[in-house]
């Protein structure tokens, strides 16, 4: 596949991960309940990858004790039908372009289809990267953004509510809306925005401008726009997007999938020659920002007056902007709006097995229903006392490890995280989805002014710009943030405003701009997290720790406890808790 991008498209990878997406994971359901799902990059070590997810299969299939002969359906979150290549091939003979240009595109694609993306050529190559060959009568295509939307229904537990989903693109279409009720998807059709007018794409194409790796680091210019104020007049809104009365909107320049550039001309216009300063990138970051706001807003506006549900769904890699989730909830009448662990598409195999089992005959109301609940991000694999013991032994001779039992590791490292000191925590199953949740993290004291530059510096070797999250515990969080009608946080999706009598207090923690994007704990969620939270607010006083995902810039979050034990010892994580082993170097 790599092979047919380079010589066709390019060997940027922009056009396959338009096309085909990115974010490879499996997922595995029995009897309707999820009981494995992790992303490929996690275990092949390639963050954001596109390769065929054959180890996460695999791990899947192992941790469920089942082969493949055992699975009774194969879903796949995409449905590049006959249909659909002959819809994109029709909007390009109706294109402007010119007729050559028109003419590679379509032989291109059409040889795409054939040898990439047709079912026939996705059965192909499932065969030839695991050895097996599904049943054609096994195997469901879900349409992406479908997949997107099953999967907040399913992972919010499954109940009746509206959906916004929007991303870079599906097979045609870059956002939708509509209804889920008692698992059944409807569309609202005229609500459709085609590719063209992708707001996730232009994202991107802002995060390339501004010198940041697109499908990458978007959350880079989340950062940066908090260091401005969106330029008034905003050129984005007032000379770029038109916001039509269906609730879709439009751009004046349509985008061009297969020129990443092609709007640098207007941005330049817009803001002047590009210039690698703070001052320069966070105003094209804060205008951005502003715009996506907007759009969606409008977008949501429309949609609850569609529906008479009360409840939201947010998927899609959109959906990720934390900065917009929070006021487009405020702003909205619905009661909750939820924004899913793998709203981007990390988790779009949980949505697609999901679509493809409430869409089985055999499966009964009463069968959902026995489903039903909020799911755990904690889905990956773990590793046991005997597993941890394996992997230190090839460490002896440069660390010093104490095991202590459950209740003095809490103690110790509480005591520990009094001091200016930052530790790799690692326990369980691995979570899901692009944010370290507690399970693969490095946590921290934010009661330090300084310690955010520690650890951008001496550990993560990102930007110093970058702010880190707080862990509260749920029910103070109203306490510290101003959390609106929001009661909880439990996956880093909603950003709060930091109370005055707190910013002062946790100052680790709080963005230039005064906010926070957090993550609430309970004790059914993550017991010894919040163990850990609790004694360490009372020896402190304070009520949050810093948590940031375990891992250095470019690199996924580690999986294995020998990743946890390379990342530890190649940056300047101070201790390393690795299970109930409390790891110093030597």
């Amino acid at each position: 596949m790599s092979e047919f991008f380079s010589e066709r498209f390019g060997a940027t990878g922009i056009n396959k991960h338009y096309l085909l997406g990115h974010d490879a994971a499996a997922a595995l359901l029995i009897d309707g309940r999820l009981v494995a799902a992790v992303e490929e990059e996690r275990l092949n070590r390639e963050k954001k990858t596109t390769d065929f997810p054959v180890n996460a299969i695999d791990w899947c299939l192992a941790e469920a004790g089942i082969t493949y002969d055992d699975v009774d359906l194969f879903a796949f979150p995409w449905n590049w039908s006959a249909q659909v290549l002959d819809e994109t091939l029709d909007a390009i003979r109706a294109s402007s372009a010119p007729e050559d240009t028109k003419s590679g595109l379509m032989a291109n694609l059409t040889d795409l289809y054939d040898q990439v993306v047709s079912p026939e050529a996705i059965l192909a190559d499932f065969e030839a990267r695991t050895g097996h060959r599904p049943d054609p009568a096994k195997l469901r295509f879900v349409p992406h953004h479908l997949a997107h939307a099953t999967t907040g229904y399913y992972l919010a537990g499954m109940k009746d509510a509206a959906f916004l989903v929007s991303d870079g693109r599906a097979e045609r279409f870059s956002s939708l809306t509509g209804e889920i009720r008692d698992g059944r998807i409807t569309v609202f059709d005229d609500t459709v925005i085609g590719a063209q007018f992708s707001m996730g794409t232009l994202f991107s194409s802002i995060t390339r401008f501004l010198g940041f790796v697109p499908n990458n680091d978007e959350y880079k210019v989340m950062g940066l726009a908090g260091y401005a104020a969106p330029p008034t007049p905003n050129p984005f809104i007032d000379k770029l997007l038109t916001l039509h009365d269906d609730g879709r909107y439009t751009f004046t320049k349509p985008l061009r999938t297969d020129d990443p550039h092609s709007h640098d001309a207007l941005f330049e216009e817009y803001f002047g020659p590009f210039e690698d300063t703070l001052e320069y990138t966070s105003r094209v970051a804060a205008a951005a920002q502003e715009m996506l706001n907007v759009a969606t807003a409008h977008q949501v506006g429309h949609l609850e007056k569609r529906t008479d549900l009360d409840r939201l769904l947010f998927e899609g890699g959109v959906a990720l902007n934390c900065l917009n989730n929070t006021p487009l909830f405020e702003g909205s009448r619905f009661e909750d709006m939820q924004v899913s662990f793998g709203a981007s598409d990390t988790g779009i195999t949980i949505g697609a097995a999901a679509h493809a089992w409430l869409n089985h005959p055999d499966t009964a109301p009463a069968d959902i229903s026995a489903a039903s609940g909020p799911v755990t991000p904690y889905l990956g694999p773990s590793y046991d006392e005997a597993a941890l013991e394996e992997a230190l032994q090839a460490f002896t001779d440069r660390v010093v490890v104490s095991r202590l039992d459950d209740n003095e590791v809490i103690d110790h490292v509480a005591k520990l995280l009094t001091k200016k000191v930052v530790i790799g925590w690692f326990e369980g199953r691995t979570e899901h989805g692009p944010r370290a949740l507690g399970h693969r993290s490095i946590l921290a004291n934010p009661g330090f002014s300084d310690i955010k530059d520690i650890i951008n510096t001496r550990v993560k070797h990102r930007e110093p710009f970058r702010p880190f999250a707080p862990l509260v515990l749920e029910e103070q969080a109203p306490k510290v943030f101003a959390m609106g009608r929001k009661t909880s946080s439990p996956y880093m999706t909603f950003v709060f405003p930091v109370r005055d009598e707190y910013k002062d207090r946790i100052p680790g923690a709080v963005h230039v701009d005064g906010t926070s994007r957090i993550q609430t704990l309970t004790d059914e969620g993550t017991p010894r997290l919040t163990a850990l939270l609790r004694k360490f607010t009372e020896l402190t006083g304070t009520p949050c720790l810093i948590n940031t995902s375990f891992n250095v810039a470019g690199e996924p979050i580690v999986c294995t406890p020998t990743d946890a034990l390379n990342c530890f010892m190649g940056t300047e994580i101070d201790y390393l808790i690795l299970g109930n082993h409390v790891i110093a170097k030597n």
